[in-house]
């Protein structure tokens, strides 16, 4: 099985390919490859529409984007990751699969996943993770037991840093490149990251 994970940007990359990589020893480039785009966007009113070549965004060229994996056989899994940001998470993976459903041609194995409410709540969630990459990081303040419900979790992990808002795509690629390779992969905090993890997992059930 190869996988093609589709992310909204740069920023996700080494999130996933460090998941991919230590939780279940596959390889970037030949049993994975990572695809990020122009941030999230909105799903097409029409899915059979030729998407417009300005509009890079992930979920505008979706549909597009699976029909042309529909030729890549079986040995191919489609990882669609998207964060929750302002949706509703049920409607969002509700009109996910709808429009998938409704593609005359669409890839054998596909797999949406939702980042709850963005991937750097899994980043929260584990504060030892954290910690290792920053010593001096302060969680006053975070109340909630469940990170994947706080708002705004990327502006969050900025103050508990010390770092001045607004967020960048360059400043959360930093984070997500000090901060995921010390994340408990085996027993992962985050809800979101755990289902994550398991959607792989039914795929490729070696690990």
């Amino acid at each position: 099985m190869i996988f093609h994970v589709l992310v909204e940007g740069s920023s996700d990359e080494p999130t996933v390919k460090e998941i991919l990589n230590r939780r279940f020893g596959l390889v970037h480039g030949s049993q994975f490859q990572i695809h990020p785009h122009g941030g999230k966007g909105k799903l097409p009113e029409n899915p059979d529409a030729k998407p417009s070549p300005t509009n890079r965004t992930l979920l505008a060229q979706l549909p597009a984007t699976l029909r042309a994996y529909s030729v890549k056989g079986n040995k191919v899994c489609v990882v669609v990751l998207v964060d929750q940001d302002d949706d509703d998470c049920v409607q969002l993976l509700a009109d996910l699969q709808a429009m998938l459903a409704g593609l005359k041609k669409r890839p054998a194995n596909v797999l949406f996943r939702i980042a709850m409410e963005e991937i750097e709540a899994w980043f929260l969630a584990d504060r030892a993770a954290v910690l290792a990459a920053y010593g001096e990081a302060n969680f006053k303040g975070i109340t909630k037991k469940d990170t994947d419900l706080i708002d705004d979790p990327s502006d969050v992990l900025a103050s508990c840093l010390g770092v001045s808002l607004p967020c960048t795509g360059q400043m959360k690629a930093e984070w997500a490149e000090s901060i995921v390779p010390h994340l408990n992969l085996k027993k992962p905090k985050s809800p979101s990251l755990a289902k994550f993890i398991e959607g792989i997992r039914r795929y490729w059930p070696m690990q």
